[in-house]
C-alpha cells in the first residue's frame, strides 16, 4: 500500500500538454455569457452582484489549467472559502461555477502526483468546511445531505474522468512506442543483411586478389579498389541505420524478429496477382532502380506490402489495387491505391498502428509517408524516400 501511494505521489506530469488555443478562449466566452444570463434572469439569488462578478473574475484561470493545474484550482477554492468565512456570503450559489469541474478534470489529467494529491485534499477540505458551516444548502445555515453527497460525487467523478483520459493517453503512447520499436528491430535486421552482403563481397574480392597478386599485380590492385568501394558503401549504410537506432529503447524485451530473407525492390513483383477472393494487385515499376540502397528498397517493399494488406482487408467492393514505383536520381516514390468504396468508413481521427509503422520507417530514412481517401473512390498511400538516407555521411568523416 505504501509503495502504491509513493508511486502516485512521485507521478510526473504527462508530457505534451496542449498549448492555449482558440477553443480555450471560446470556452471562456461561452461561460461568460452563461454567467451573465444566469445572474440576470434568476430571481432567487441572495448575492446577485457577487454571484455575477466573482465567477467572471475567476474564469481566466481556465486559460492556464493545463500548465498550472494546481494553482488554477487553488485560486477559486481558497478565494471562495475566504469570502464565505469573512462575509458569510456564498459566491458559488449559481450553476455557472461549474467551470470548477473543468479545473478538477484538468488537475487529474495534466497535474503531477503531488499536485493531484494536494488539489484533492484542498477541494475535500473546502467541501467539508462548507458542510460544517452550513454553506452547502439550499437555505444558508441549514445542512442538506443531498448537496453534500452531490458535491463529493462531482469532485470524484471529475477526478476519475481526468484519470481515465490520462491512462488512455499513456496506453496509447506505449502502443505507439511499441510500433516504433518493432520498426527499429526490423531496420536492425536489414542492417545485418546489408553489412553481411557487402562484407561477403569484400571477402571474395580479397581472396581473388591474394590468388592473383603474384602473377597479376594489376588485378590485385583492382580488387583492392573494389574492396574500398564496398567498404565505403557498407559504412554509409551502417551509419544511416545505426544513427536512427541510437535511441533509448523501452525496458524489457519483445519477440525475436522473423528470420525471413531481407526484401528488395525486385520482390515487389511477388505482390502482383489475382487471388481467388479479393481485388487483383497490379505492380508497375518505372525508372532506374539500380544503386538504390538495400535499406530504402526494403522500406519501399514493406510499405507496399502493408498498404496492399490494408487494402485487401478494408477496401469494400474493391476490384483493383495498383502499386506504382517510380525512381529518379534523388528519390524513390511509391503509390498504392485501390478503387474501393465507402472510404469514409476507413478514415480515422488517428492513424492505425500499421500506418504508424510505415510513417516511422519512412521518417527514419529521411522520407515521408501519407495516406488518405481519394476524391472519388478508393484510398491511396504515398511514400517518398531519398535514394541516399538522410543520416548518410562520407566515410572520411568517421
Amino acid at each position: 500500500m505504501h509503495g502504491l501511494l509513493r508511486s502516485v505521489w512521485d507521478e510526473p506530469r504527462p508530457p505534451g500538454a496542449p498549448r492555449r488555443v482558440w477553443r480555450d478562449w471560446a470556452l471562456v466566452g461561452l461561460l461568460t455569457l452563461a454567467i451573465v444570463l444566469e445572474g440576470t434572469l434568476r430571481t432567487d439569488l441572495l448575492w446577485r452582484p457577487l454571484s455575477i462578478v466573482y465567477p467572471l473574475v475567476m474564469l481566466p484561470t481556465l486559460l492556464w489549467r493545463r500548465t498550472c493545474p494546481l494553482a488554477c484550482l487553488a485560486v477559486p477554492v481558497v478565494t471562495t472559502g475566504l469570502i464565505q468565512h469573512l462575509t458569510g456570503a456564498d459566491p458559488a450559489e449559481t450553476a455557472s461555477v461549474a467551470y470548477m469541474v473543468i479545473l478538477l478534470y484538468a488537475l487529474s489529467r495534466w497535474g503531477s502526483g503531488r499536485e493531484m494529491a494536494l488539489g484533492l485534499g484542498l477541494i475535500t477540505a473546502a467541501v467539508t468546511t462548507s458542510t460544517l458551516t452550513g454553506q452547502i444548502a439550499t437555505i444558508p445555515g441549514r445542512l442538506a445531505a443531498s448537496d453534500v453527497i452531490g458535491a463529493f460525487t462531482v469532485v470524484f467523478a471529475a477526478f476519475a474522468l481526468g484519470g481515465a483520459f490520462r491512462y488512455r493517453a499513456r496506453a496509447r503512447a506505449r502502443e505507439l512506442d511499441q510500433v516504433k520499436l518493432l520498426e527499429r528491430e526490423q531496420l536492425a535486421r536489414d542492417l545485418h543483411d546489408t553489412v553481411a552482403h557487402h562484407v561477403s563481397a569484400m571477402a571474395i574480392r580479397a581472396q581473388a586478389g591474394i590468388a592473383t597478386a603474384a602473377t597479376h599485380p594489376d588485378a590485385a590492385i583492382d580488387a583492392l579498389r573494389v574492396i574500398e568501394a564496398e567498404a565505403s558503401r557498407t559504412l554509409a549504410e551502417m551509419r544511416a541505420m545505426v544513427r536512427v537506432l541510437r535511441r533509448d529503447r523501452a525496458p524489457g524485451g519483445g519477440d525475436m524478429p522473423e528470420l525471413a530473407p531481407n526484401p528488395h525492390l525486385a520482390d515487389l513483383e511477388q505482390l502482383a496477382g489475382r487471388p481467388k477472393v479479393g481485388p487483383a494487385v497490379e505492380v508497375l515499376i518505372d525508372g532506374d532502380l539500380d544503386g538504390v540502397p538495400p535499406s530504402v528498397g526494403a522500406a519501399v517493399y514493406r510499405i507496399a506490402q502493408e498498404s496492399v494488406t490494408n487494402a485487401r482487408r478494408h477496401a469494400r467492393h474493391a476490384t483493383r489495387i495498383e502499386v506504382r514505383v517510380a525512381a529518379d536520381d534523388s528519390s524513390v516514390r511509391l503509390r498504392v491505391s485501390d478503387d474501393g468504396d465507402s472510404t469514409a468508413t476507413r478514415a480515422a481521427p488517428t492513424p492505425g498502428y500499421g500506418l504508424l509503422g510505415m510513417i516511422e520507417r519512412a521518417d527514419l530514412l529521411g522520407g515521408t509517408c501519407e495516406a488518405g481517401p481519394n476524391p472519388g473512390r478508393g484510398w491511396t498511400v504515398t511514400a517518398v524516400l531519398p535514394r541516399t538516407p538522410k543520416h548518410d555521411v562520407s566515410p572520411r568523416t568517421a
